[in-house]
This record gives structure tokens, C-alpha cells and sequence, in this order.
């Protein structure tokens, strides 16, 4: 196998980790939970989702024939205070999300030495996956901080529970 895949791939189970740390936080949460704010500064899940979901739509479609940032893309209002439903949640989560995987799953070896341009700014391909990697699980983080805020001790972890990495390493250890 090529460096080129065994970097696409990497990149894939990468997105497809923050992903599902996305969804179990998002299966866990109600409506009124997903549009909670602390205050007007800040964001609601959803609000982080409009964002996330219009920045891969707008990064992703047509990626390596048109600019990143789309004509028909209004950033400025995915963080306009509005509420909506979970189904619209999940929509918006999973259009974002299907349209980023769908087009790394056509990349090719030789598309990663091609440039594409982010608001007229020249990326190497590689460059602007790596600009995805960093944006998308940042904001998942959020999300996954939010949900833990709001479920409180009803919180199940989604990774390692505090005090039991060692549990943990001897159960890898002993999958050999």
C-alpha cells in the first residue's frame, strides 16, 4: 500500500473517531439540550452543527474543481441564535458529515498532489485535509464538553473513564 492510502485511510478513521464521539453525545441529548445556551455569546450544540455541517458542505462539494468557500455559503448566519429539532440536528449532522466521507472515499493517490484554494488561498490537498482534521474534531470537542455539562453525572464516558487507564491498558494488553 501507497504512503497516499495509508495516509487517506488514516484520515478516514481519524473523521470517522470524532464522528462517532459526535453521535454518542448527540444520541444522548434531548431537543432542549441540543439549542441549550449559557448566554447569547455563546453557542448551542445545534449552532455548532450549522457550522460544522456548512463548512464541509462548502469545503467538500466539487473539492478539487472549485474554491472551498462557496458562493452560497453565509457563515455568518450558522451562528445566528435559532433553535431547531433534533431530526433537523441530525440532518444537518449527518448531510455535512456524508458529504466530507463521500469525497475522501474518491480520492485518489495522485488528487493529493493537486492544490485547491480555500477563500482564494492555495492549500495543497494534503494541507487542506489536514485543515478539516484539525477544524472538525475541535468542534466536536465542544459538542462532547456541552453534553457532558448538561448531562452532569448522568455522563457516561465516551472514551477511558477517569481512574480505570489502567484496567484499560491491561485489557489492550491482553487482546494480543
Amino acid at each position: 500500500m501507497s504512503f497516499a492510502n495509508i495516509y487517506l485511510d488514516s484520515v478516514k478513521k481519524r473523521f470517522i473517531t470524532h464522528r462517532q464521539l459526535g453521535e454518542k453525545t448527540l444520541e444522548r441529548l434531548n431537543e432542549a439540550q441540543l439549542n441549550w445556551q449559557p448566554d447569547d455569546g455563546s453557542n448551542s450544540i445545534y449552532l455548532i452543527i450549522k457550522h460544522i455541517s456548512g463548512n464541509m458542505l462548502s469545503r467538500w462539494t466539487d473539492f478539487l474543481t472549485s474554491d472551498g468557500e462557496k458562493p452560497w455559503r453565509n457563515r455568518d448566519t450558522e451562528f445566528e441564535n435559532s433553535q431547531a429539532s433534533k431530526e433537523t440536528v441530525l440532518e444537518l449532522w449527518n448531510k455535512g458529515w456524508d458529504c466530507m466521507m463521500g469525497t475522501l472515499d474518491s480520492l485518489q493517490e495522485a488528487d493529493l498532489e493537486k492544490t485547491v484554494n480555500i477563500r482564494t488561498e492555495p492549500h495543497a490537498v494534503v494541507d487542506a485535509i489536514n485543515r478539516q482534521l484539525a477544524h472538525i474534531p475541535y468542534h466536536v470537542g465542544q459538542i462532547v464538553y456541552i453534553g457532558k455539562m448538561l448531562l452532569q453525572e448522568h455522563w457516561e464516558s465516551l472514551s477511558i473513564p477517569k481512574g480505570k487507564s489502567d484496567d484499560f491498558n491491561k485489557h489492550m494488553s491482553g487482546r494480543k
